[in-house]
């Protein structure tokens, strides 16, 4: 939590919320201080996230969640809040002071990520070394037979990786420790390799062996380049942070492994939750509101390079939910084109029923059998795959293409086969109405007549079983206290730094409307009996260090209560707007009151008691002089 006078409180005072969320998702002004996206934390077709410009806060009033700039960064990048804080830090080219951590655990992973992302980095220029060097010549023939030139190599930090098994580890190895270097996915070891050099047993070279030790019993002896004689692809976060590799062999023989290899799954790099060139596609997904999903780096530089900035690939994985989550952030659109083999078919379908689930809106772009999305610039140019793309197939129509060539129709077991395989599809789908109408089109392309078949069809369309999320209900709340509730929290509003003239200087006293509303409130008790009393309270009797307004001690119900406040107010907050409301909010209190003595006087036993008559007509009189008056104050 940032609290006053440390340096994550000074620096979400410079931070602006908007412009640093705005990095993760697409955003759209809604109001004089509002702006409203996709929630990213949730699956949502109409937006209901919220970001309060001023107030330099978001909340989400379908799942709930809300906070600072803070809060954000360590929900959407899963890390802790000094972490969060050194990414805004950075964001905003703000220098950093030594980092505090709540455990020594905590400090030591913090401090194995950062070491293993620089790592990376000098990882990455000695790939790009090894490349402009007289061994990287084979690894320069093959870019360029792909067709990329010097500009696109540099910028995809493309390099090569020698072949050798221990350049790199020596070239790190006075830099970083064992462990790091084993942690960061680079490299591969024996264990067992002094084990087996004691077991020799031959009498003869054990002299040769004891010196063979003495020079080879460093544990970074066993240790070896994961990557040798590859060309190597940098993976980058979404920050722009090199976090893995993907390394292109370059032999032939049955030894050099796999095509394409893969870093591992390490403290800074998940394949699952990563996109390849997010980092340089985000702002151009924003700007012409699709992406362009392929499968391979690869494919994803080629497409760049003919000038469709907003491509992306899956890294080293079949597509996930949590990639669909993560592109779902900067735009609901995608258009996607894999290899159009069976296996890139295949790809196609998983990957749509992904999509779909996250509610995109899809097309499928298929090319000539035999090409993929690298061969097809290459051999027919960008100006060919651009016209592709414009005729790119809704994702339907691709699915019933799909099965028409799987299964013929010529007979009923082909139809139902066809059935079947689309079935699962239209049950992804959200809306009850498109499923309904999907079926009804997939009934006439495939000329299903059999009134089960049709009954099948329409079951699927209506039936599916989904978690919705509520929204919370609406709170009587009154646009007084809305006000009083703003006043209450504005103490804990943060504020730009500016010196105030105060009233020794000459100048009128500055209007505190945090101040002026205890006052009233706890003088009056005009909140008692309220649909926010308890949000009051809590406002009230907030701690004075409590730098976060929606950290305050309340139910959850009451923080909720608290943001949907704060996010819709317009009207600025004047003495003369605090004043309006601490009179209607009088108002209200007398007419409780006037209520509760006119209940009083009807009951029977009253009108025996002369004097506790004539003390509840007193009061009444009271009251209802009280109401005639235009300042609201009791008499």
């Amino acid at each position: 939590m940032a609290n006053p006078g440390d340096f994550a409180y000074t620096l979400k005072q410079q931070a602006d919320i908007v412009r640093i969320i705005g990095d993760y998702i697409k955003l759209k002004k809604a109001g004089a201080q509002n702006y409203s996206g996709l929630c990213p934390f949730h699956g949502e077709k109409t937006p209901s996230f919220s970001v309060h410009a001023t107030r330099q806060f978001f909340h989400c009033f379908g799942c709930g969640v809300s906070g600072d700039v803070f809060t954000f960064v360590q929900k959407i990048d899963n890390v802790t809040f000094p972490e969060a804080v050194r990414l805004v830090a950075q964001k905003l080219n703000v220098p950093l002071p030594k980092a505090t951590y709540a455990s020594e655990g905590e400090a030591k992973e913090a401090r194995l990520r950062g070491q293993i992302l620089d790592v990376h980095e000098r990882a990455v220029a000695f790939f790009q070394e090894c490349l402009r060097r007289p061994e990287g010549a084979r690894a320069r023939e093959y870019l360029s037979g792909r067709g990329l030139d010097e500009e696109m190599i540099q910028k995809f930090r493309i390099g090569y990786a020698p072949d050798s098994g221990f350049l790199l580890r020596d070239r790190l190895k006075g830099e970083f420790a064992e462990e790091v270097l084993r942690e960061s996915g680079l490299f591969s070891w024996k264990e067992a390799a002094t084990h087996e050099r004691r077991a020799m047993s031959n009498q003869a070279d054990e002299r040769d062996d004891r010196s063979q030790l003495s020079a080879h019993s460093s544990p970074l002896s066993a240790m070896y380049s994961k990557f040798r004689n590859r060309v190597m692809f940098p993976i980058s976060s979404e920050a722009g942070k090199v976090i893995a590799f993907t390394g292109r062999t370059l032999s032939t023989d049955e030894k050099s492994g796999p095509k394409y290899l893969n870093s591992p799954e390490t403290p800074i790099y998940s394949k699952s939750r990563v996109l390849f060139n997010l980092d340089l596609a985000k702002e151009w997904i924003k700007k012409f509101d699709y992406a362009i999903l392929v499968e391979g780096q690869m494919d994803c530089i080629s497409v760049y390079a003919a000038g469709f900035h907003n491509v992306i690939a899956s890294s080293g994985t079949a597509f996930t939910e949590l990639q669909a989550k993560l592109l779902g952030r900067f735009s609901k659109n995608a258009v996607v084109n894999f290899d159009p083999d069976t296996a890139g078919a295949k790809a196609t379908e998983r990957t749509l029923g992904l999509l779909v689930e996250e509610e995109f809106q899809i097309k499928v772009l298929t090319l000539d059998q035999g090409f993929d999305p690298d061969l097809y610039i290459r051999r027919k140019g960008k100006e060919s795959y651009g016209e592709a793309l414009r005729h790119s197939q809704k994702y339907f129509d691709y699915l019933i293409e799909r099965a028409r060539a799987l299964f013929p129709l010529r007979s009923a077991e082909g139809k139902v086969k066809a059935v079947n395989y689309l079935l699962p599809h239209i049950q992804r789908i959200p809306s009850r109405i498109v499923r309904d109408e999907l079926a009804h089109e997939i009934a006439q392309k495939l000329q299903i007549d059999s009134s089960v078949l049709r009954q099948e069809l329409r079951h699927a369309a209506s039936t599916r079983s989904t978690a919705a999320v509520k929204a919370p209900p609406q709170s009587q709340v009154t646009e007084a206290e809305k006000v009083l509730i703003r006043a209450l929290a504005s103490a804990r509003q943060i504020q730009p730094n500016q010196e105030h003239l105060s009233a020794r200087d000459g100048a009128e006293e500055e209007f505190d409307p945090a101040r002026q509303a205890a006052y009233v409130l706890a003088n009056e008790g005009l909140h008692r009996g309220l649909s926010s009393e308890s949000l009051a309270e809590s406002l009230l009797n907030a701690p004075a260090d409590a730098a976060d307004v929606l950290q305050i001690p309340a139910s959850e119900s009451d923080r909720r209560l608290l943001a949907t406040i704060l996010i819709h107010e317009e009207e600025e907050l004047t003495p003369e707007v605090l004043e309006a409301a601490v009179r209607a909010l009088r108002r209200i209190h007398l007419k409780r009151e006037q209520e509760r003595v006119q209940q009083q006087l009807k009951k029977p036993d009253v009108a025996a008691d002369r004097d506790r008559l004539k003390q509840l007509l007193s009061e009444l009189e009271r009251i209802t002089r009280a109401l005639r008056d235009p300042s609201g104050a009791a008499a």
